[in-house]
């Protein structure tokens, strides 16, 4: 699987080209996801030979840094965040030849001559990631303007989350619109550089056999989960004004259920792909006001255990308010509106400090209409579910009933067919951003959120923010370890189903 951002019919042996040289510029060049992502990324794509040397990476920041310090920085979160065996000292020292820094006020008029000059007036592509809080978002645009610096060839990259609410995010849309042209506007979820997440595509339309059964007449129910084990890890600040349903579900959730879930374009075309999303959104079944009490849960987690070692509750975590009702958990039960779909639920749910990692989306279809094995079975007859991973240990897993091997008569059990991908294509899978920096370099934006995906996604995510305020709807506690509250458990119980963890908890 290659992705599905390369232009339509170009040949297999260069959908994975290296880039003409560039300029990349990244404000909040000192910050976390600078270290922990970006900059481990763009390595590791220049290591595969994919970044012309001599393309330029620039850190940009208030913190007085000079170039070599910050390089020292660079060299120590590539040790820190990559495999030892991915990194070897010559390319990571050319690596480093292509870094310098810049010390640049965002809400200021210092030090944008510096970045200017250190710019010069090349023509070639200029990106400028804008790995910062969103308030600041539409300032760096206009100094950006101001300053001169952009050109025919510059695009901006916009980290989420994309506002705070509805209004917020057209606040950002629109000063950055009055900047940066639309087709230069790179809204990034990283969840759609995934391979995983890239394969559904060519698993439901490179596939006959799957599309014939993908509606509600054949399939019963879709869950889709994002699990973590990790607790805010220093984002404190950040997190207790955003939430599980801002932070995760608001982009990354619903751009998975679009991708499960949207017709088939009529051809692989940027367009073509966010059009069909788009149509998604606007089918999504409101929950509103009291729909919030029996169609969601709202979790915060406590102190417990993780992998045998205890952690702290969310109210002792650095940074967070011990009076927060901030939701570390989220679960809701939705349903698309349209031909397709119409009647069958969708199950969403994500969390922090639960019992795995894993991201994943189970398709549970219905049960054979009638069953000629009565009391053949040494287990029940079970429906048929396919099971995609996300991550970790990304592949494809299809549950079948079958017949168990022996004589003795004829007994079914369930059985596995495991598609793993690192069994099967024996290479690398390279992180996400990999892909997503350099699709910013060739302007390919399918793997990235179109303006009007983004206000639509916040049009539907804001009426439960609104319920949850005007029922006054708390979080529900949860030990830390475990699957969340048992809310969440009752919500799906309600509908006589049970979360995927619970029929398969060895995974």
């Amino acid at each position: 699987m290659t992705g599905f951002s390369e232009p339509a019919g170009e040949p297999p042996q260069n959908r994975q080209r290296a880039v003409p040289p560039f300029d990349y510029v990244i404000f909040g060049g000192t910050g976390d996801l600078t270290f922990r992502k970006l900059l481990p990324s763009l390595y590791s794509t220049f290591r595969d030979g994919l970044i012309d040397p001599s393309s330029r990476i620039i850190g940009a920041s208030r913190s007085p840094l000079s170039s070599e310090s910050y390089r020292a920085r660079v060299a120590e979160a590539l040790s820190r965040h990559l495999a030892p065996a991915d990194v070897d000292d010559v390319s990571r020292q050319a690596f480093l030849e292509q870094i310098s820094y810049v010390e640049v006020n965002a809400l200021a008029d210092d030090g944008w001559d510096r970045l200017s000059a250190a710019l010069g007036d090349s023509d070639r592509v200029r990106v400028f990631y804008l790995a910062t809080s969103p308030d600041i978002f539409n300032p760096i645009c206009r100094q950006l303007k101001s300053a001169g610096l952009i050109t025919d060839k510059s695009r901006v990259v916009l980290e989420k989350p994309i506002g705070h609410d509805l209004a917020t995010a057209r606040q950002i849309n629109h000063g950055v619109g009055e900047v940066f042209a639309e087709q230069a506007i790179f809204r990034i979820d990283h969840y759609l550089g995934k391979e995983s997440v890239q394969n559904l595509l060519a698993l439901r339309f490179a596939n006959a056999l799957f599309d014939p059964l993908w509606n509600s007449r054949y399939i019963e129910h879709i869950q889709i989960t994002v699990a973590e084990t990790v607790g805010v890890e220093g984002r404190g600040g950040y997190y207790d004004h955003a939430g599980a349903l801002r932070d995760m579900v608001q982009n990354h959730l619903l751009q998975v259920l679009c991708l499960v879930t949207m017709e088939p374009p009529s051809q692989l075309a940027t367009e073509s792909v966010r059009d069909e999303k788009l149509k998604i959104l606007h089918a999504l079944g409101p929950i509103a006001r009291e729909d919030v009490l029996n169609r969601t849960v709202r979790g915060q987690y406590r102190a417990g255990a993780i992998g045998g070692q205890p952690v702290s509750g969310y109210l002792e975590e650095p940074g967070i308010q011990p009076d927060s009702d901030t939701e570390t958990f989220v679960s809701l039960k939705t349903e698309i509106h349209n031909w397709r779909w119409a009647g069958m639920p969708i199950y969403l749910r994500t969390g922090k400090r639960l019992a795995t990692k894993t991201s994943e989306i189970v398709v549970h279809f219905r049960a054979v209409p009638h069953s000629i094995f009565p009391g053949y079975g040494t287990q029940e007859m079970l429906p048929n579910k396919l099971v995609i991973r996300v991550q970790p240990n990304e592949g494809v897993n299809l549950h079948l009933m079958t017949k168990e091997p022996g004589p003795g008569g004829l007994r079914l059990r369930e059985a596995v067919l495991n598609l793993s991908f690192l069994d099967t294509f024996k290479q690398r899978f390279p992180d996400a951003y990999e892909r997503l920096l350099l699709d910013v370099v060739r302007g390919q934006p399918t793997l990235f959120m179109r303006r009007d995906e983004v206000e639509a996604a916040w049009n539907w995510i804001e009426p439960i923010l609104d319920g949850w305020q005007e029922f006054n709807v708390r979080p529900k506690p949860y030990v830390s370890g475990t699957w969340g509250p048992s809310a969440s458990v009752g919500m799906i119980e309600r509908d006589f189903r049970s979360w995927h963890d619970e029929i398969c908890p060895d995974r």
